[in-house]
């Protein structure tokens, strides 16, 4: 068994993990993407300086930056330690210790911070969280769903999952959800019968390899696509 949490935490990501996660082409950089649950990652930061458009949102948005960044700090250590304590569920190749970690995490949401407010207002930041968005069908190309949904399995249940994909799929052409395995490193239980309705409903569902692993055996999208 590996890291244990008790609630979902504020903890992100940046947009070179972003590309590897998510298999993104140059090509699908430019198509209108919405990161999902997006946190304080700071893809749309960078997304943004490079001209690309993304719209982020998250019920963490609701805060404001210093009040995010205490949640952040909070959290923090629990984390860190937690990985400490489980050294071996993961891949310590680019990332070579827990102390790295927390550098490279903490740099990702000081640039998310240092952009927020602007964001906030050019209306890249939403404060909408699963499983009910407010967007219009297929108003994105792609939404991406980085370690929330299967990540937080004891958390979130089988009908939570499918109503927030299901969702997602209506706002998008296509959803890309990663990892597949939950907090703790195991495939998440509710991923098979969460894939099995979604084929009985119509969906296409694809579980596909990508070039990005850090938790051990994470290194999988699951890919669904709305029925046509």
């Amino acid at each position: 068994m590996g890291l244990k949490l008790e609630n979902v935490i504020p903890w992100g990501r940046n947009f070179a993990e972003y590309v590897r996660m998510f298999n993104l082409t140059t090509d699908e950089l430019k198509l209108k993407i919405l990161d999902c649950g997006g946190g304080p990652s700071s893809f749309n930061a960078e997304m943004t300086e490079q001209g690309y458009n993304v719209i982020s949102c998250d019920p963490v948005y609701y805060f404001t930056a210093d009040e995010i960044r205490q949640r952040i700090q909070d959290t923090y250590s629990a984390v860190v330690n937690g990985v400490q304590a489980n050294l071996d569920c993961y891949v310590w190749q680019e990332i070579t210790s827990p102390e790295q970690l927390g550098q490279v995490r903490m740099t990702a949401m000081e640039k998310f911070l240092a952009d927020f407010d602007f964001g906030l207002k050019e209306g890249r930041y939403l404060p909408h969280g699963l499983p009910v968005l407010p967007f219009n069908n297929y108003q994105f190309d792609l939404a991406l769903c980085s370690h929330f949904l299967f990540t937080y399995s004891e958390q979130l249940l089988e009908e939570f999952h499918l109503a927030a994909i299901r969702e997602m799929c209506r706002v998008a052409k296509e959803v890309r959800i990663f990892p597949i395995l939950n907090i703790s490193g195991e495939v998440s239980p509710i991923l098979e019968p969460v894939i099995n309705k979604l084929e009985m409903q119509g969906y296409s569902v694809e579980v596909k390899q990508v070039g990005y692993e850090f938790q051990k055996g994470g290194n999988q999208i699951l890919k669904v696509c709305p029925p046509r």
